[in-house]
């Protein structure tokens, strides 16, 4: 019997467990949670501290605060669109009166933190049931079209009719104190934990963020979650195998509206202000353009789609000159991003990643691309 090919066969088999086992172990949900924790404890430091990488990027602790906010909305978002496959132009809806709901609890009721998130979390679910029983009746662009009237309807109402309880343009004041009587939101920290999180704040959105994704993950990953995708797919086929398709639309707007309203909340409490202007329809715009441009479907995109969006908006806004052509820009990367890889900007990086796996398979590629496919292609069928 021969044996001098047995070792390199072991070889190639240990190499190819190597990649399998990866592939197993990024999809688990331990996994994504290690990694969201791991992210909120250095996406501030990163961004705004580390020596060189701040350099380049220029940001600061108050803008990652937003992102993280702002990257909860676009998750609750995505959970529609992206895991269900519906549209919608009125999410503000959810995130404005989450906010409102916030501010007013805290002047009128009781101001600290943890319960008034809850009760603008709460609120956004209870417009949630009311809307989708509108909703769910309609389908494609007439669900988007009605979302967005539903929002405005909202936005028009909190602007002049009830402007004695909303103050209009000039919004409410969010007071605030410490959560749950002890830990204060505006204590900064020393040493090596002061680097990180700087201050408590930081540490309260970041476990809003990391319990989002978690939840998000069990969802995508449960019976629950691969019957929304079977509604995405084909909304007939998951009828005729008898799932109550309208029931599980309603769950899901539900949830969508539960976590795009806890974004809008813990905005409320990041600014201490609530107003008008995050019921408006370009709230809705925004935040479909994160998701989108971040790549539908996943968790990691509405995440990047997001810190793009608010590069250009918190620091490319910034720099002399460009700065006045900030939304150009970014709607130019838009485009091309989309049209080049229509999964997005995490499309765009598993799709590199995937050829980085296999360089003789990328050299060829880069190959026909240089010396032209068209020729290749000619010569081959005069050989034939």
């Amino acid at each position: 019997m021969r044996t001098d090919n047995v070792q390199p066969d072991i070889e190639d088999e240990s190499s190819l467990l190597s990649v399998d086992r990866w592939d197993r172990i990024k999809h688990t949900e331990r996994f994504i949670f290690l990694v969201s924790v791991a992210f909120v404890l250095t996406f501030s430091y990163l961004f705004s501290r580390a020596p060189v990488i701040s350099d380049v990027t220029q940001g600061y602790h108050g803008l990652t605060i937003t992102i993280l906010i702002w990257s909860i909305f676009a998750l609750g978002f995505n959970l529609l669109l992206g895991q269900t496959g519906l549209l919608s132009f009125g999410h503000a809806m959810f995130f404005g009166t989450a906010s409102y709901a916030t501010a007013l609890f805290s002047i009128h009721v009781f101001n600290e933190p943890l319960t008034i998130v809850v009760v603008g979390m709460l609120s956004a679910v209870a417009i949630g049931v009311v809307a989708a029983l509108i909703l769910l009746r309609l389908h494609t662009v007439y669900f988007a079209i009605v979302a967005l009237a539903i929002g405005q309807f909202l936005y028009f109402l909190a602007n002049n009719p009830l402007e004695g309880i909303t103050q209009g343009i000039n919004g409410l004041e969010v007071s605030r104190t410490p959560v749950l009587g002890v830990v204060d939101l505006d204590h900064e920290y020393g040493g090596i934990l002061g680097e990180l999180v700087v201050n408590n704040l930081y540490l309260f959105v970041g476990v809003f963020f990391v319990g989002v994704v978690v939840f998000i993950t069990r969802i995508r990953k449960s019976p629950y979650g691969l019957i929304f995708k079977a509604i995405r797919e084909n909304e007939t086929r998951a009828s005729f195998v008898g799932l109550d398709v309208w029931r599980y639309k309603f769950a899901a707007f539900l949830l969508s509206a539960g976590v795009s309203g806890l974004a809008g909340a813990l905005l409320a409490v990041n600014t201490q202000f609530a107003g008008v202007e995050r019921l408006y329809w370009s709230i809705s715009g925004d935040v479909v353009v994160m998701a989108v441009l971040g790549g539908l479907g996943t968790l990691a995109g509405p995440v990047i789609g997001t810190f793009v969006w608010f590069y250009f908006k918190g620091i490319v806004n910034g720099y002399p000159m460009l700065g006045n052509y900030w939304l150009l820009m970014l709607a130019v990367s838009f485009t091309a991003v989309v049209w080049a890889y229509p999964d997005g900007l995490w499309g765009m990086i598993t799709s590199l990643t995937a050829e980085l796996r296999e360089p003789k398979a990328l050299a060829a590629k880069v190959k026909r691309r240089v010396t032209g496919g068209s020729s290749t292609e000619g010569s081959a069928g005069g050989e034939r």
